[in-house]
Protein backbone atom coordinates (compact mmCIF):
# COMPACT_ATOMS: atom_id res chain seq x y z
CA UNK A 1 0.00 0.00 0.00
CA UNK A 2 2.88 2.72 0.79
CA UNK A 3 4.28 2.13 -2.68
CA UNK A 4 0.44 2.89 -4.29
CA UNK A 5 0.37 6.41 -1.99
CA UNK A 6 3.64 7.14 -3.26
CA UNK A 7 2.83 6.63 -6.81
CA UNK A 8 -0.30 8.68 -6.17
CA UNK A 9 1.71 11.38 -4.26
CA UNK A 10 4.31 11.66 -7.03
CA UNK A 11 0.53 12.20 -9.21
CA UNK A 12 -0.67 14.45 -7.58
CA UNK A 13 2.96 16.32 -7.19
CA UNK A 14 3.05 16.21 -11.10
CA UNK A 15 -0.18 17.47 -11.55
CA UNK A 16 0.12 20.16 -10.17
CA UNK A 17 3.33 21.56 -11.20
CA UNK A 18 2.01 20.41 -14.71
CA UNK A 19 -1.06 22.93 -13.92
CA UNK A 20 0.92 25.45 -12.83
CA UNK A 21 3.65 25.70 -15.80
CA UNK A 22 0.54 25.64 -18.05
CA UNK A 23 -1.08 28.48 -16.04
CA UNK A 24 1.81 30.72 -16.17
CA UNK A 25 2.06 29.36 -19.97
CA UNK A 26 -1.23 31.12 -20.64
CA UNK A 27 -0.05 34.11 -19.16
CA UNK A 28 1.70 37.08 -21.41
CA UNK A 29 5.22 36.89 -20.80
CA UNK A 30 5.77 40.34 -21.38
CA UNK A 31 3.62 40.93 -18.45
CA UNK A 32 5.41 38.77 -16.32
CA UNK A 33 8.73 40.45 -16.62
CA UNK A 34 7.29 44.22 -17.51
CA UNK A 35 7.76 44.58 -20.67
CA UNK A 36 5.74 43.90 -23.85
CA UNK A 37 6.81 43.54 -27.70
CA UNK A 38 4.80 45.90 -29.54
CA UNK A 39 4.79 44.87 -33.32
CA UNK A 40 4.21 47.78 -36.49
CA UNK A 41 4.84 48.49 -39.64
CA UNK A 42 6.72 51.66 -40.12
CA UNK A 43 6.34 52.66 -43.50
CA UNK A 44 2.88 55.09 -42.55
CA UNK A 45 4.21 58.28 -41.82
CA UNK A 46 2.98 60.84 -39.71
CA UNK A 47 1.77 57.71 -38.24
CA UNK A 48 4.70 55.26 -37.53
CA UNK A 49 7.78 55.01 -39.59
CA UNK A 50 11.55 55.13 -39.58
CA UNK A 51 13.66 58.14 -39.18
CA UNK A 52 17.12 59.11 -41.16
CA UNK A 53 18.53 57.30 -37.86
CA UNK A 54 17.07 54.10 -38.22
CA UNK A 55 14.41 54.54 -34.87
CA UNK A 56 11.03 53.79 -35.13
CA UNK A 57 8.79 57.18 -34.48
CA UNK A 58 5.34 58.80 -35.19
CA UNK A 59 2.26 59.49 -33.72
CA UNK A 60 1.17 55.76 -33.05
CA UNK A 61 4.73 55.07 -31.49
CA UNK A 62 4.42 58.22 -28.76
CA UNK A 63 0.90 57.27 -27.91
CA UNK A 64 2.06 54.10 -26.68
CA UNK A 65 5.19 55.08 -25.25
CA UNK A 66 2.16 57.55 -23.11
CA UNK A 67 0.25 54.47 -22.88
CA UNK A 68 3.37 52.37 -21.44
CA UNK A 69 4.08 54.98 -18.91
CA UNK A 70 0.79 55.25 -17.56
CA UNK A 71 0.39 51.75 -17.46
CA UNK A 72 3.45 50.66 -15.44
CA UNK A 73 5.04 48.88 -18.06
CA UNK A 74 7.91 49.39 -20.72
CA UNK A 75 7.61 48.52 -24.84
CA UNK A 76 10.37 47.09 -27.22
CA UNK A 77 9.04 48.18 -30.70
CA UNK A 78 9.71 45.84 -33.89
CA UNK A 79 9.36 47.12 -37.46
CA UNK A 80 7.46 43.55 -38.77
CA UNK A 81 5.82 45.04 -42.04
CA UNK A 82 1.85 45.16 -42.59
CA UNK A 83 0.56 41.73 -43.95
CA UNK A 84 3.00 39.69 -41.46
CA UNK A 85 2.07 42.20 -38.50
CA UNK A 86 -1.09 39.63 -38.17
CA UNK A 87 0.42 36.66 -37.66
CA UNK A 88 3.24 38.00 -35.55
CA UNK A 89 0.06 38.90 -33.26
CA UNK A 90 -1.66 35.62 -33.53
CA UNK A 91 1.74 33.06 -32.91
CA UNK A 92 2.83 34.98 -30.11
CA UNK A 93 5.66 36.85 -31.37
CA UNK A 94 4.69 40.27 -30.03
CA UNK A 95 2.55 41.02 -27.71
CA UNK A 96 0.40 43.71 -29.28
CA UNK A 97 0.44 45.52 -32.36
CA UNK A 98 0.03 49.30 -32.82
CA UNK A 99 0.14 50.20 -36.78
CA UNK A 100 -3.21 52.51 -37.80
CA UNK A 101 -4.83 49.41 -37.28
CA UNK A 102 -8.67 50.09 -37.66
CA UNK A 103 -10.92 48.25 -35.53
CA UNK A 104 -13.26 46.55 -38.13
CA UNK A 105 -16.00 43.47 -37.58
CA UNK A 106 -14.03 40.93 -39.45
CA UNK A 107 -10.77 41.49 -37.22
CA UNK A 108 -12.35 41.50 -34.43
CA UNK A 109 -12.99 37.48 -35.28
CA UNK A 110 -9.49 37.06 -34.89
CA UNK A 111 -8.18 39.42 -32.43
CA UNK A 112 -8.91 41.87 -29.49
CA UNK A 113 -8.76 45.42 -29.73
CA UNK A 114 -7.93 47.54 -27.09
CA UNK A 115 -10.42 50.57 -26.52
CA UNK A 116 -10.01 53.40 -29.58
CA UNK A 117 -7.27 55.96 -29.40
CA UNK A 118 -7.67 57.82 -32.77
CA UNK A 119 -10.37 58.57 -35.39
CA UNK A 120 -9.47 58.60 -39.13
CA UNK A 121 -11.03 58.37 -42.80
CA UNK A 122 -10.54 57.74 -46.16
CA UNK A 123 -8.64 60.19 -48.48
CA UNK A 124 -8.69 60.00 -52.46
CA UNK A 125 -5.32 61.65 -53.52
CA UNK A 126 -5.31 62.30 -56.96
CA UNK A 127 -2.80 64.73 -59.51
CA UNK A 128 -4.29 68.38 -59.67
CA UNK A 129 -5.02 68.01 -63.30
CA UNK A 130 -7.44 64.84 -62.54
CA UNK A 131 -11.22 64.62 -63.81
CA UNK A 132 -11.95 63.27 -60.39
CA UNK A 133 -14.26 64.78 -57.65
CA UNK A 134 -15.76 61.98 -55.88
CA UNK A 135 -15.57 58.10 -54.68
CA UNK A 136 -18.08 57.44 -57.27
CA UNK A 137 -15.80 58.33 -59.76
CA UNK A 138 -13.59 56.28 -59.23
CA UNK A 139 -15.42 53.56 -61.23
CA UNK A 140 -13.59 52.71 -64.49
CA UNK A 141 -10.05 54.04 -63.38
CA UNK A 142 -7.19 52.82 -61.66
CA UNK A 143 -6.82 52.80 -58.07
CA UNK A 144 -3.70 52.23 -55.89
CA UNK A 145 -4.41 51.15 -52.53
CA UNK A 146 -2.07 49.37 -49.94
CA UNK A 147 -3.14 45.74 -49.94
CA UNK A 148 -4.81 44.39 -46.99
CA UNK A 149 -5.84 47.38 -45.90
CA UNK A 150 -9.71 49.12 -44.97
CA UNK A 151 -8.98 51.41 -48.09
CA UNK A 152 -8.09 48.36 -49.83
CA UNK A 153 -11.66 47.44 -48.92
CA UNK A 154 -13.68 50.44 -49.48
CA UNK A 155 -12.16 49.93 -53.31
CA UNK A 156 -13.17 46.68 -53.65
CA UNK A 157 -16.18 47.37 -52.27
CA UNK A 158 -16.86 49.81 -55.30
CA UNK A 159 -14.80 48.11 -57.74
CA UNK A 160 -15.13 44.54 -57.18
CA UNK A 161 -13.10 41.99 -55.18
CA UNK A 162 -11.09 41.28 -57.86
CA UNK A 163 -11.03 43.65 -60.26
CA UNK A 164 -7.75 44.42 -62.35
CA UNK A 165 -8.42 48.51 -61.86
CA UNK A 166 -6.95 47.82 -58.41
CA UNK A 167 -2.70 48.20 -57.60
CA UNK A 168 -2.36 47.44 -54.30
CA UNK A 169 1.58 47.49 -53.64
CA UNK A 170 2.93 46.27 -50.07
CA UNK A 171 2.65 50.21 -48.60
CA UNK A 172 0.90 53.21 -48.67
CA UNK A 173 4.04 55.22 -49.88
CA UNK A 174 4.01 52.90 -52.60
CA UNK A 175 0.61 53.19 -53.61
CA UNK A 176 1.18 57.14 -53.94
CA UNK A 177 4.22 56.06 -56.15
CA UNK A 178 2.15 54.04 -58.48
CA UNK A 179 0.21 57.10 -59.18
CA UNK A 180 2.51 59.20 -59.38
CA UNK A 181 3.83 57.19 -62.26
CA UNK A 182 0.85 56.96 -64.11
CA UNK A 183 0.25 53.40 -63.10
CA UNK A 184 -3.01 54.22 -61.34
CA UNK A 185 -5.24 57.51 -61.78
CA UNK A 186 -5.74 57.93 -57.70
CA UNK A 187 -4.64 56.54 -54.57
CA UNK A 188 -6.90 55.77 -51.37
CA UNK A 189 -5.64 55.95 -47.92
CA UNK A 190 -6.20 57.10 -44.69
CA UNK A 191 -6.10 60.56 -43.69
CA UNK A 192 -3.49 61.43 -41.71
CA UNK A 193 -0.78 58.82 -44.22
CA UNK A 194 -2.01 61.54 -47.01
CA UNK A 195 -1.85 64.82 -45.75
CA UNK A 196 1.15 64.17 -44.11
CA UNK A 197 2.71 63.13 -48.24
CA UNK A 198 0.97 66.00 -49.70
CA UNK A 199 2.62 67.97 -46.81
CA UNK A 200 6.26 66.71 -47.26
CA UNK A 201 6.12 66.72 -50.88
CA UNK A 202 4.97 70.62 -52.17
CA UNK A 203 6.48 70.89 -55.02
CA UNK A 204 4.32 67.81 -56.83
CA UNK A 205 0.95 69.38 -57.75
CA UNK A 206 -1.66 67.23 -56.08
CA UNK A 207 -5.21 67.38 -54.49
CA UNK A 208 -7.00 65.67 -51.64
CA UNK A 209 -10.89 64.43 -51.63
CA UNK A 210 -12.62 63.74 -48.92
CA UNK A 211 -16.19 61.88 -49.92
CA UNK A 212 -19.04 62.04 -47.73
CA UNK A 213 -19.59 57.91 -47.91
CA UNK A 214 -16.06 57.18 -46.59
CA UNK A 215 -16.74 56.11 -42.46
CA UNK A 216 -14.91 57.36 -39.72
CA UNK A 217 -12.29 54.87 -38.21
CA UNK A 218 -11.18 53.73 -35.55
CA UNK A 219 -7.63 52.71 -34.60
CA UNK A 220 -7.18 50.12 -31.76
CA UNK A 221 -3.98 48.84 -30.63
CA UNK A 222 -3.94 44.74 -31.55
CA UNK A 223 -4.07 41.75 -29.01
CA UNK A 224 -3.94 37.94 -29.82
CA UNK A 225 -7.52 36.69 -28.74
CA UNK A 226 -8.24 36.06 -25.31
CA UNK A 227 -5.01 38.24 -23.99
CA UNK A 228 -7.50 39.31 -21.27
CA UNK A 229 -4.35 40.93 -19.30
CA UNK A 230 -3.08 42.73 -21.70
CA UNK A 231 -5.73 44.14 -23.18
CA UNK A 232 -6.80 45.78 -19.51
CA UNK A 233 -3.35 47.16 -19.06
CA UNK A 234 -3.26 48.77 -22.76
CA UNK A 235 -7.06 50.09 -21.57
CA UNK A 236 -5.68 51.64 -18.25
CA UNK A 237 -2.80 53.37 -20.15
CA UNK A 238 -5.65 54.46 -22.93
CA UNK A 239 -8.06 56.08 -20.44
CA UNK A 240 -5.50 57.98 -18.19
CA UNK A 241 -3.98 59.60 -21.46
CA UNK A 242 -7.22 60.41 -22.92
CA UNK A 243 -8.17 62.37 -19.23
CA UNK A 244 -4.91 63.73 -18.59
CA UNK A 245 -5.00 65.42 -21.81
CA UNK A 246 -1.64 63.66 -22.78
CA UNK A 247 -2.83 61.49 -26.05
CA UNK A 248 -4.49 64.86 -27.68
CA UNK A 249 -1.06 66.49 -27.21
CA UNK A 250 0.82 64.30 -28.99
CA UNK A 251 -1.90 64.16 -32.09
CA UNK A 252 -2.14 67.92 -32.36
CA UNK A 253 1.91 68.00 -31.91
CA UNK A 254 2.22 66.06 -35.33
CA UNK A 255 -0.92 67.20 -37.12
CA UNK A 256 -1.51 71.09 -35.58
Amino acid sequence: MKYVRKYWVISLFVLGLSTLLAACGSSSSGVADGKLVVGTDAAYAPMEYMDDKGNIVGIDIDIVKAIAEAAGFEVEFKNIGWDPLFPAVENGEVDFAVSSITITEDRRKTFDFSDPYFVANQLILVPADSDIESFEDLKGKKVAVQINTTGHEVVKGLLGNTSKDIVAPESMPLAITEMLNGNADAAVGDSPVVLEYVKNNPNVELETIEDDSFEKENYGLMVKKGNKEVIDLLNKGIKEIKENGKLQEIIDSYLK
